[in-house]
Order: C-alpha cells, then sequence, then structure tokens
C-alpha cells in the first residue's frame, strides 16, 4: 500500500489536476461570457446606428416633403404706396397653391364685340394668378382701353380701372417671362402686362399687340403673359380707327377714337 509521502503525493497531484480543471473552466466561462458581452455590445451599436439612420431618414423624409410642399411659384405682391399713382383696392392674389401648368382662358366681352384670349400659367405663373384674381373681383368690368399707339408700337392698353393710365390694384409686382430670345419680341397676339420704370411696379394694366412689333422698337422688358385666341380683327378695326393724341407732337399716341370698353373680363377656373 502506498506510504504516507506518497499518498500526500497522490492527493496534492489531485488537487491541482482539479485546480487546474476549474481553472480552465473559469476560463471558458469568462471567454463565453466576453463573447457573449461583445456581441450584445455590438448588436446594440447595430441597433444604435440603425436607429439613427432611421431618424435622419424621417427626417430627410420630412424635409423633401416640406420642400415639395414649399416648391412652386414664389409670388410676392408688395403693396402699392402712393408714389404708384390711384389705386382701386380689392385685395391681394393668394401665394400658396399657384398654378403653374397649361392654360386658362380669358373671355372680354367689350363694345365692340368678344376678345379670347389665353393665360400662360407656365410661363408666367405670378402674372396668371394675379389676372385671374383681379378678374374675380370684377376688377376690369366696365373700365375703358385708354391708349391706343398706331406708330412703331402697336398696341390697345386696358385694365386701368381710372382710365388715365396711372391707376391699378393695390399692389405691386416684379416681371417674369420676358421675350428676350424672341424676334420679334411681341408679335401680333401678344398679351403684355404694363409696368413703370420701377422694377416692381406691374399691376391690372395689360396691352394687346394688334401688328407685329419690331426688334428695337419696344425693349424686352415686359412680361407675356398670354395670346389673343379670337377677336383680334376687332382690335386691329379699332386700331384703324385712329387716335386722339394727347401730345400733338406724337400724333400716334393717346386715347383710341374708337372707344373700346370692357363690359365683362372673366377667367376660366383652374385644371384641377
Amino acid at each position: 500500500m502506498p506510504t504516507k509521502d506518497r499518498q500526500r503525493q497522490l492527493a496534492r497531484a489531485k488537487l491541482e489536476r482539479q485546480m487546474a480543471r476549474r481553472a480552465a473552466a473559469a476560463k471558458r466561462r469568462r471567454q463565453t461570457q466576453a463573447a457573449v458581452g461583445a456581441g450584445l455590445a455590438l448588436l446594440l451599436v447595430v441597433v444604435g446606428v440603425g436607429f439613427l439612420i432611421a431618424n435622419l431618414g424621417g427626417d430627410d423624409d420630412k424635409k423633401t416633403d416640406t420642400a415639395t410642399e414649399a416648391s412652386g411659384p414664389q409670388c410676392t405682391y408688395q403693396k402699392a404706396d402712393s408714389s404708384t399713382g390711384q389705386v382701386k383696392d380689392v385685395g391681394t392674389p393668394p401665394t400658396t397653391n399657384i398654378p403653374e401648368t397649361g392654360t386658362r382662358t380669358v373671355t372680354m366681352t367689350t363694345n365692340i364685340g368678344q376678345v379670347d384670349f389665353s393665360l400662360d400659367q407656365a410661363s408666367a405663373p405670378c402674372t396668371s394668378n394675379s389676372f385671374a384674381f383681379l378678374a374675380g373681383k370684377k376688377f376690369y368690368d366696365k373700365t375703358s382701353c385708354h391708349r391706343l399707339t398706331t406708330a412703331g408700337i402697336f398696341v390697345l392698353q386696358c385694365g386701368d380701372p381710372f382710365a388715365d393710365g396711372t391707376g391699378g390694384p393695390a399692389y405691386r409686382y416684379g416681371t417674369e417671362n420676358l421675350p428676350t430670345n424672341q424676334h420679334p419680341p411681341y408679335p401680333a397676339g401678344t398679351i403684355a402686362m404694363a409696368k413703370s420704370s420701377e422694377a416692381i411696379s406691374v399691376g391690372s394694366q395689360f396691352f394687346i399687340v394688334y401688328k407685329d412689333i419690331p426688334d428695337g422698337s419696344l425693349g424686352a422688358d415686359y412680361t407675356v403673359v398670354g395670346k389673343v385666341t379670337k377677336g383680334l380683327d376687332l382690335i386691329v378695326k379699332a386700331a384703324e380707327k385712329g387716335v386722339t393724341p394727347a401730345d400733338p407732337s406724337n400724333p400716334g399716341d393717346g386715347k383710341p377714337k374708337q372707344a373700346v370698353t370692357i363690359n365683362t373680363l372673366t377667367v376660366s377656373p383652374a385644371a384641377s
């Protein structure tokens, strides 16, 4: 049988083996725990990144939606001051949900017959918006076309509620759709907006071009808003009657001898 020393050696060896096994088991546990912890940490990182991306993406979507809502014509209608002349106040056009495609039809009944023209919403949305707004307020009804030119510039000018060339609505706005690359810039049938030399001076007055205006006769400074589709011959016949000049030295510019009075002016509804 083993001696006591041998028994002690065997016992010590057994203890060392047990301790070694326990140490190995503990190491395996630590490694497992570390792996699990790393996995959890990675999972948290992935989830966190996903959360951030999702939220950032949501913000971008919202920004995109907001940008979409804010897109479209940005029309500014400024209050008219006393320097602009007489004012007929019927309010201010809307500045949201402005149509920017297609055309609308203007029907103008006059003492010489019916004249129709289109409004080009795609090229001149702010002007078309203003024109339709004023028509809806009956702004143009029972007004007279106050100016006719028959030399170099061939236009009949209308839209002043006071019929003296100085009147307009209680707001003004800027130009758009200028005929800078068109020759001639104002062919017969053009509907364009009158303005003064001020940058923001478009109001209600418009002119009907009844004969091509040659290059150089009138600068490409006036908004082209539409084109006559019916009744241009009526304007031509009225122009043939001549003018009563305001200035004898300029016999081709003045009040038309053939009075042209707008009885009603209406604009068709915008396409839905």
